[in-house]
This record gives structure tokens, C-alpha cells and sequence, in this order.
């Protein structure tokens, strides 16, 4: 008799449990895309004779690569597997799935299908998908692109205002572009205002060491409340977070039209500049004078020169002390700026023409090219007397 009772009720809870899963099933294509339900109600028929492991890698197996970005993006944003058993999770409501899908929309910084330059120095972009094809730009390291086609050899992309043709061969794509660029993604504060003062400690009493410009982007230590902690180069220094906004970015590809030096400009200036470009990413080193293995603001300068025959002390105010001094405005490629904090120079950088300096900013970002006005210029230096 007690085994009759006992089957009754085991019976019974089955049956209760079928209309559950089929309600529950039934819900699900308003909060995930209809390939991912498809998906998942395949694997549903057999969910009691499998293990959640099963399941998942079940589930791992069925996915085309597009179909594995999206899940990966889900993933993270929820914080979980994404197979059949999370799905069925009690503890997760429908705006929970709805905000999970807004996350995994905009988790690639912007880009739909994202692309990273897998290089030591700068991805050639062609005009076209040939070997021969013209220069259109430079993708740096680690730089960020939208991949727009691929074939087995050559990647249509844009990046930046740059849009032309990558060797397939040194671009990242995919979910291991994606985990590249949770690494490399720099939080940056953009200033909004005319004229942002930068102070050296966070408040208002403190000392402007110099003056930033809108539009200009400071790299992002910390924030702190009302202020922001910042790199300027080297220091670590203040803005009012009133008036920047921060955000993650990427690196984006450089035109060639800021490669160019414009109309009357000797071989040995554009020569410096195109030997200059050629180190763009190379860490930043303390002390060091090395342009492959790292140099600071003046060791990078100074090295840079040797190779043409000038010899520079190893320090930005004693070379501001070289040379000719010459207007800001009246720079030509090749020409040094220097920068201060308050009187006091501290920082050097090589002036490439299209208003934009190349330096060895920070131990962060290495050697990089900045607008001239990045920060508030102290004055300029002629060297090369051609």
C-alpha cells in the first residue's frame, strides 16, 4: 500500500513539473534572441539525463563563432554560464536577461565586430586588398579597428577616419580580440570645458601646473569624488571631474594626411620624423635611452638625434638650453617643444608638423603622438639647422 502512495506522488509531481518548463520555455524569445532559444530547447528535451557540464559543452558545440560572441557577452554580464541550467535559474527575473542583452550589445567599446592590430610597431592599411595596394594609414599596436569583411588573406576595416585593407595574418578577431581589449582598454577623461586647469594636488588652492584644451583626453589613474587623478606624462596630477567625462577607449588608426609634413620641409626633417614614427609604442623607461627597449622624454630625444650626428644632454630643461629658441607657432617637423610644471620644464617632445608632437609620454602608454597643445607648450627649440 505505502508503494502505491509513494508512486502516486512521485507521479503527480512530474506532471505538475512539465507545464513549468513549457511556461517557463515559452517566455524566453522576449528576452534572448531566437537562434539562442532554438539553441537551447534542443538541448532542453534531454535536460534530465544529462549534467550541467554536459549541457554546457553541449551547448559550446552547437554555436557558430557569432553565436559564441554573443554567448561570451551574455556570459559576462550575468556573471554565468549561459546554457539551459542558468537559464532556468530562479534567480534571475526578465529585466535581469533584458539587461544582460544591452550589455552584450555595447560590450566591444563600440565596435560590432572588433579587431585589434597584432603587430610590433604599425599595421599597414592599403587602399586595396593587395600587397601594392596604396598607403592610406597606420593601425599601431594594439590599435582598435571595426572589421567590416575578411577572406583568408586580407581584412576589410575601418578605424578612426581611416577605412582600407589589414593582412589578415596580423589582426585579432573575434573573442580573443575581445579579451585583448579588456587588457589594453585605457579609462581616459575627456576634457569638456575651453581651459582646464591641471592641479598638483586635488583642490582648489593647489597649484596649476598647466592648462589642458576641450577635446584633449588625460589618461585616467583614479577617481576620487569631485576630482580626478590623471597622468600628465609622467606625474600623476588633478582635474575637477566637473569638467571631463570619463569613459574606456581604444586606440584608433592614424591617416596618412598626419603623416605629412606639408611643402618646403628638408629630407633630414622629414627623415627624423619618419625614424621617429618607427618606435610608436615602445615602452617608456626611466632614465633609459634605448628606443626599442625603453627611454625617457629627453633619452628618447636625445637618441633620436645621435643618429644624425647631433649630440644632446640627457635632460629636457638642459636641452631646452640647446639649439635656437623659436615661437611655438613657427615649429617645423623636427623642432623640439618643450612643456613645464609651473616655471619648471620638465618634459620634452619632437614636433612632427600637422599640430602634433611624438614623445615618450608615460610608463602607460609608452611612445605615443599627442596634439601639440595636449598640455599648455613652455617654449621651442631649433636644433636642426637646415
Amino acid at each position: 500500500m505505502k508503494r502505491r502512495e509513494i508512486s502516486f506522488i512521485l507521479a503527480g509531481f512530474l506532471l505538475f513539473l512539465i507545464p513549468l518548463q513549457i511556461q517557463t520555455t515559452a517566455v524566453l524569445p522576449d528576452l534572448l534572441p531566437a537562434r539562442q532559444i532554438n539553441i537551447d530547447r534542443n538541448i532542453t528535451g534531454n535536460i534530465h539525463n544529462i549534467t550541467d557540464m554536459d549541457m554546457a559543452q553541449t551547448r559550446v558545440a552547437a554555436l557558430d563563432p557569432a553565436e559564441e560572441e554573443f554567448a561570451g557577452s551574455i556570459q559576462d554580464a550575468l556573471g554565468e554560464s549561459v546554457g539551459s541550467a542558468s537559464i532556468f535559474s530562479a534567480d534571475k527575473t526578465a529585466e535581469d536577461y533584458k539587461l544582460a542583452y544591452e550589455r552584450a550589445k555595447n560590450a566591444n567599446w563600440g565596435y560590432t565586430n572588433l579587431g585589434i592590430a597584432n603587430v610590433s610597431d604599425n599595421l599597414n592599411i592599403r587602399a586595396t586588398a593587395a600587397e601594392d595596394g596604396k598607403l592610406v594609414g597606420k593601425l599601431p599596436k594594439d590599435a582598435a579597428c571595426e572589421v567590416l569583411d575578411m577572406d583568408d588573406t586580407w581584412v576589410h576595416i575601418k578605424s578612426g577616419s581611416v577605412e582600407g585593407y589589414v593582412s589578415q595574418e596580423y589582426l585579432v578577431t573575434g573573442i580573443p580580440a575581445k579579451h585583448r581589449a579588456e587588457e589594453l582598454a585605457s579609462t581616459v577623461a575627456r576634457v569638456t570645458t575651453d581651459s582646464l586647469n591641471v592641479r598638483a594636488e586635488a583642490n582648489t588652492d593647489s597649484e596649476v601646473i598647466t592648462m589642458v584644451p576641450m577635446g584633449e583626453e588625460l589618461e585616467v589613474a583614479a577617481v576620487e569624488g569631485d576630482w580626478v587623478k590623471v597622468l600628465l606624462d609622467d606625474e600623476e596630477v588633478y582635474v575637477s571631474a566637473e569638467f571631463v567625462e570619463v569613459s574606456a577607449e581604444l586606440g584608433t588608426a592614424v591617416t596618412m594626411s598626419e603623416l605629412l609634413y606639408g611643402q618646403g620641409i628638408s629630407d633630414v626633417r622629414v627623415d627624423i620624423c619618419q625614424y621617429a614614427k618607427e618606435f610608436l609604442g615602445n615602452p617608456y623607461v626611466w632614465g633609459g635611452t634605448s628606443l626599442t627597449k625603453g627611454a625617457d622624454c629627453s633619452g628618447y630625444v636625445m637618441s633620436l638625434y645621435k643618429k644624425y650626428g647631433v649630440s644632446l644632454p640627457h635632460s629636457s630643461r638642459a636641452q631646452a638650453n640647446c639649439g635656437t629658441t623659436i615661437k611655438v607657432s613657427e615649429a617645423q617637423p623636427g623642432d623640439l617643444i618643450f612643456y613645464g610644471k609651473g616655471k619648471t620644464i620638465n618634459h620634452v617632445a619632437m614636433y612632427i608638423g600637422g599640430g602634433q608632437v611624438i614623445h615618450a609620454s608615460s610608463p602607460k602608454t609608452g611612445i605615443r603622438i599627442s596634439n601639440v597643445s595636449y598640455r599648455t607648450p613652455f617654449k621651442a627649440v631649433r636644433i636642426l639647422q637646415d
